[in-house]
């Protein structure tokens, strides 16, 4: 019989997409569990029991001091070595939204070298200069090692943030560019570039760049939240492309495309 793939979503103090994400996975067929941030820190529940583990969106802390930043510090002061040594032995990490937030403030995205302790990438308040809360086009690198995109190239996909913009210095988006390492980028219609425009581009991302991997593909990061498409009818426009004859199925989903990605790892 196959075990399930184990998920920690991680809970607590401002959190609020974490029901969500656990749907998800479990739609993916995996065996999802909402842990409190201070369970794990605690030692009630174990990281080492789990293969996949979730920074869900929200606003962690209340977004004080910045997206993501207390809970990044509270994590690696916590936890630092034991999510070191779980992506050491193969396992996924995935941040949503404030998760993406909190992986490039922890350091561990980019990973260049193999470093997850080096911030090198940030997430700033969009160029707007206001919260954005729509939907977007999404283009994908399928010459990107993630794992978590294996064998999609585009996808639509909503965002929900104030501090989305993508920013790094020339020589580092140089660097995951030629690495490979950027995965998804704001884009047009069926993918076509966006150039920066907004709104196609909601935050001013530097590259157009919505998500980025480590040099193995098994941590990532995305601005976009995939667990709120999961089903046909959470797209806005769902009414009339059922009246005009499209209606999507669940397995050609591409929300749920990414978490089913992450199960089919560990079941190969």
């Amino acid at each position: 019989m196959t075990r399930q793939v184990k998920v920690l979503v991680l809970t607590g103090y401002g959190l609020n997409c974490d029901m969500e994400t656990a749907h998800a996975f479990e739609m993916a067929g995996a065996a999802p569990e909402r842990v409190h941030i201070n369970s794990l820190i605690g030692g009630d529940e174990r990281l080492e029991d789990y293969q996949i583990l979730v920074f869900g969106g929200g606003f962690s802390w209340g977004d004080d001091h910045g997206a993501g930043v207390v809970q990044a510090v509270r994590i690696m002061t916590g936890l630092g070595d034991r999510i070191r040594r779980f992506i050491a032995e193969g396992n996924l990490v995935m941040g949503i939204c404030n998760g993406f937030q909190t992986l490039v403030n922890t350091g561990l995205l980019p990973g260049f070298d193999g470093d997850y302790t080096r911030r090198e990438v940030a997430l700033l308040h969009n160029d707007c200069g206001n919260f954005r809360d729509q939907w977007v086009d999404l283009s994908v690198n399928q010459a990107s090692p993630c794992i978590f995109t294996r064998g999609m190239d585009y996808l639509p996909l909503p965002v929900r943030h104030g501090e989305g913009k993508f920013y790094a210095a020339p020589e580092v988006i140089d660097r995951l560019e030629n690495s490979g390492q950027v995965v998804l980028r704001y884009a047009g219609r069926e993918g076509s570039p966006a150039r920066g425009a907004f709104p196609l581009n909601p935050n001013g991302a530097v590259n157009d760049i919505a998500g980025i991997c480590d040099p193995t593909g098994r941590v990532f990061g995305l601005m976009p939240h995939p667990e709120a498409f999961t089903h046909f009818t959470h797209h806005p426009d769902w009414t009339r492309l059922k009246a005009e004859g499209c209606v999507l199925q669940e397995k050609d989903l591409p929300g749920l495309n990414i978490f089913r990605n992450a199960v089919a790892f560990f079941k190969k």
